[in-house]
């Protein structure tokens, strides 16, 4: 009965953690879609898309919390922020999302962060591609 409870409490505080990393997510998106004048990069479709890969990421190993980003990019506040982390962490996307763009939140830029808008609006501009890193076309 004791391993019962105790299963029971790691699974609701995992369910937990998944959701508390995936709401940056949802807030992203809701800001992008929301946006005033209809200023947007891309179409509501490929934000939606683009939402399913945010909550892909945020499962990812090194990877404490995601956000969409206005241009298409994802972004992300690795948990650790070694060469050798965020290498394995741009390797496991581009496998994942060939076409995608991952940019990372550096320690820096966080501390300027005043909300999930101010992440929604950062360019991923200067992120190298994963079509450029795994060489498509």
């Amino acid at each position: 009965m004791k391993l019962l409870v105790a299963t029971a409490m790691l699974f609701a505080l995992a369910t937990g953690a998944a959701q508390a990393d995936s709401e940056n997510c949802r807030k992203s998106r809701e800001y992008l879609l929301g946006t005033p004048g209809g200023d947007l990069a891309l179409t509501p479709q490929a934000y939606n898309d683009l939402f399913k890969i945010c909550i892909a990421t945020t499962a990812m190993p090194n990877v404490k919390d995601a956000y969409i980003l206005r241009d298409g990019g994802i972004a992300v506040v690795p948990k650790q922020d070694s060469i050798a982390a965020t290498a394995g962490t741009l390797a496991q996307f581009c496998d994942a999302y060939p076409r995608g763009v991952l940019r990372f939140i550096s320690r820096k830029e966080k501390l300027s962060i005043r909300s999930v808008t101010d992440v929604a609006r950062m360019s991923s501009t200067a992120s190298t591609p994963c079509k450029k890193i795994k060489g498509l076309s």
